[in-house]
């Protein structure tokens, strides 16, 4: 008998997080919004400059708009998602709104101190 759960384990897509000098593995979700942002990030890294708010999340401009079917949803620490079809959230601490969710940070040992409370530059690419 075959077992399938390695081929669904392994159709996962991975992207790489790195926020100022700190390197994180995420791993997308299945949704139309997710694929978008793969699309993108197969033109290249994608770079977004990130603004503290309100002591949770990250939220910077993505610089364009990705298909959404916004749901509300209650975050988690190392999550990532979709705001108003065109800003990327990361976030370091729980919140409860309309969002979607793109990926989660694997592990996310370091994560708070990574993304501190100023603003941050971060880079999104594909784990190849």
């Amino acid at each position: 008998m075959e077992d399938n759960s390695s081929e669904a384990e392994n159709s996962e897509t991975q992207m790489n997080v790195q926020v100022g000098g700190s390197e994180f593995t995420a791993t997308l979700e299945e949704n139309a919004a997710a694929d978008a942002l793969v699309e993108m990030m197969e033109q290249g890294p994608v770079t977004i400059r990130m603004s503290d708010y309100s002591g949770f999340e990250k939220v910077g401009p993505l610089g364009t708009s990705l298909p959404a079917s916004n749901q509300q949803i209650t975050t988690q620490s190392g999550d990532i998602v979709l705001y108003q079809n065109d800003q990327i959230v990361m976030f370091y601490g729980p919140n409860s709104w309309s969002y979607i969710l793109l990926g989660h940070i694997d592990d996310l040992a370091g994560w708070e101190e990574a993304l501190g409370r100023g603003d941050v530059t971060v880079t999104f690419s594909l784990n190849t």
